[in-house]
């Protein structure tokens, strides 16, 4: 049976969105979002205070809000997870998997206990958000939006754990979509891949470098990324590049891989390095550290992504419809005889 194609989704104001990775970040930027335009939040992520607080703010400004403590590592903490969303809410419209971190340094110096531990959280816990989701949504619809990264597409040196986990995220967010279109079932499926972010995540990675990390330029606001899984919420998008950059870094890899690798050697060792500042070099890895902010700290210039609004407009999304009527235009259009 063929994908379901009447089925639409619901507004966002009437909408139940579950958020993991809810307390910083892109999740913070994305609760804050949409509660702004009215949907029901459930918010997971393993600090519970931080969570809460987040919740009882939004809360404080007419939202709805549900904090639910969950470690994405721990499959049943996911079905937990849906069961308190079900239980307060009776249904969920859209499951965000934005739970995820990073490990900075070279492969060799990582070790492999922490590159399983962070696939943990960044793959595994995914793949248990996702099929819980489709599971809770196959009868009433719903979608599932994955945050992969630019890195999904092109892997860069000194996070190699980090994109070989992106990059698994595509294949699974890609076969899932097969296989719930192929089932007829009423669920659409986005991946939003984030360029370079200013949030708290660098300050939240475990590194073994000799410097901290940084967000390598040019670096996008996080508002960004929760106007496209927004947009997504209520008219989904197979994929959203989020930051002209993680456009052009994606087609430079495919068009011109060994360009492309030598352009990354000449930049992202560096750029991705800063002098130290105080912060713990473990991170959150095994377990939940501050900041909660929405914003990191980085110092450069933090831009807002004309192309990524562009390309998620309505006139973005006519424009396959408009290119296929012009050439049909101009197929049956009369030629003269010579």
């Amino acid at each position: 049976m063929g994908a379901n194609t009447r089925w639409r989704p619901r507004a966002l104001r009437e909408q139940v969105v579950v958020i993991t990775g809810g307390s910083s970040g892109i999740g913070r930027a994305t609760a804050e979002l949409a509660a702004s335009r009215g949907a029901a939040l459930v918010l997971a992520a393993r600090d519970g205070d931080a969570l809460e607080l987040l919740a009882s703010g939004l809360r404080a400004r007419g939202g709805r809000a549900l904090a639910v403590e969950t470690d994405v590592t721990d499959a049943e903490q996911i079905e937990a997870l849906a069961l308190r969303a079900l239980e307060r809410f009776g249904r969920i419209d859209t499951w965000v998997n934005n739970a995820g971190l990073s490990i900075y340094g070279r492969l060799q110096d990582v070790p492999l206990g922490d590159q399983r531990a962070l696939f943990d959280v960044n793959y595994w816990g995914l793949v248990a958000g996702s099929l819980t989701a489709a599971r809770v949504m196959a009868d009433h619809g719903g979608v599932i939006i994955n945050v992969g990264s630019v890195v999904s597409d092109r892997a860069i040196p000194l996070q190699g754990a980090y994109s070989a986990s992106k990059h698994a995220v595509k294949a699974f967010t890609d076969t899932l979509r097969m296989e719930i279109d192929e089932a007829g079932l009423p669920i659409a499926v986005s991946l939003i891949k984030p360029a370079s972010i200013d949030t708290p995540f660098f300050e939240h990675a475990r590194t073994y470098m000799d410097a901290d990390p940084q967000p390598a330029p040019p670096v996008y606001a996080a508002e960004e990324v929760a106007r496209a899984i927004v947009r997504c919420a209520e008219r989904p998008m197979r994929d959203v590049a989020v930051g002209g950059a993680s456009r052009i870094m994606a087609v430079g890899g495919a068009l011109a891989p060994r360009l492309t690798d030598l352009y990354m050697e000449k930049t992202m060792f560096e750029g991705q390095q800063r002098p130290r500042r105080p912060r713990p070099d473990d991170g959150n890895l095994d377990v939940p550290q501050p900041p909660h902010r929405r914003d990191g700290d980085y110092d450069g210039r933090v831009m807002r992504s004309a192309y990524t609004r562009a390309m998620t407009s309505d006139a973005a999304r006519l424009a396959p419809a408009l290119a296929a009527g012009l050439v049909l235009a101009f197929a049956s259009w009369p030629r003269q005889k010579r």
